[in-house]
C-alpha cells in the first residue's frame, strides 16, 4: 500500500455500520492532514494527547457514577467503578511512554504548532480537579459522618476491613495512581524539554512539581503515620535490635 492509498483508506466513510457508530470518518479527521504535519511524529504526539483527554472524560464520567453510588452505599458498584478507573489511569501512564520517542528537537518542532497552548489547558485534567473533591465529601457524608465514625476508627481502632475500609483503599489506590500519572507526566517533561525551562505560559514548569505533591484524599493517607507514631509509643523511636536478644534454647 503506498501513501496515497493508505491517506485514502484512513480518511474513512459512513458506509459501514462500525464506521457510523465510532464516527470513525470525524474521529480521524480530528488530527491535522498528513501534508500539514510540521515532522513526522506529530500525529503521535496529537493523537497520544487527544485520547488522553478521552481516557479523563472517561474517569471523570464514571467519577459522577461513583458519587451517587457512594450516596447508595453501593459498595460492590463503587469498588468496580474505581477499578475502572485505576486500569484507564494505568493506560494513561503506559500511553506517555510512546511520547520517549521523539527527539527533543522533534519536540520542539512540534511545541511551536500549540501557539500559547500548553497541558495546562487539558479540559479533562481540570474538570477532574473539580471531581474528585466532591468523592471525599459525599464518602465523608456517608461513610465517616453518617455513621458516627471517623478514619481513625475505620483503619484502626473499629477496624473490621468492612465497606468503608474497601471504598477508603480504592480512593487511595485512585489517589496513587493519579500522582504516578503526575510524576511520569513530569518525568516525560524533564526528557523533553527540561525542567528548567520555561512554559509557553512564561512560567518555569517547575512549578508542576508543586502541583504533583498535591494527594486528593490526605486523611486517608496521614492515617497511616499517625497509626504508626501511636503504636510506637509503648517502645518509643528506636527499639533494640533482634540481633542482641537472646536465642532461646529448642
Amino acid at each position: 500500500m503506498n501513501r496515497q492509498t493508505f491517506y485514502a483508506e484512513m480518511a474513512g466513510g459512513k458506509n459501514l455500520d462500525y464506521e457510523t457508530y465510532l464516527n470513525t470518518a470525524e474521529l480521524f479527521a480530528c488530527q491535522k492532514p498528513f501534508d500539514k504535519f510540521c515532522n513526522k511524529d506529530e500525529l503521535q504526539f496529537q493523537v497520544v494527547h487527544q485520547v488522553e483527554e478521552l481516557w479523563m472524560k472517561l474517569i471523570a464520567y464514571t467519577l459522577l457514577d461513583i458519587d451517587e453510588y457512594l450516596l447508595q452505599q453501593h459498595a460492590f458498584r463503587i469498588l468496580t467503578l474505581f477499578a475502572r478507573c485505576n486500569r484507564t489511569l494505568r493506560l494513561m501512564i503506559d500511553q506517555l511512554d510512546l511520547l520517549e520517542t521523539m527527539s527533543p528537537k522533534e519536540y520542539q518542532e512540534i511545541r511551536l504548532q500549540l501557539g500559547n497552548g500548553s497541558g495546562q489547558e487539558s479540559p479533562g485534567f481540570r474538570v477532574l480537579l473539580k471531581i474528585i473533591p466532591n468523592i471525599w465529601r459525599t464518602f465523608e457524608s456517608v461513610y465517616l459522618t453518617g455513621r458516627n465514625c471517623s478514619v481513625e476508627q475505620v483503619y484502626d481502632s473499629n477496624y473490621a476491613h468492612d465497606d468503608s475500609y474497601a471504598i477508603a483503599e480504592a480512593m487511595l489506590d485512585f489517589d496513587e495512581q493519579f500522582q504516578k500519572f503526575r510524576q511520569h507526566h513530569i518525568l516525560l517533561i524533564q526528557r523533553s524539554i527540561g525542567m528548567g525551562a520555561a512554559s509557553l505560559k512564561g512560567r518555569s514548569v517547575d512549578l508542576l512539581q508543586a502541583g504533583a505533591k498535591n494527594r486528593f484524599f490526605p486523611a486517608l493517607w496521614d492515617i497511616r503515620a499517625a497509626m504508626t507514631d501511636r503504636w510506637g509509643g509503648s517502645y518509643g523511636r528506636v527499639r533494640d535490635s533482634i540481633s542482641a536478644q537472646p536465642e532461646i534454647d529448642s
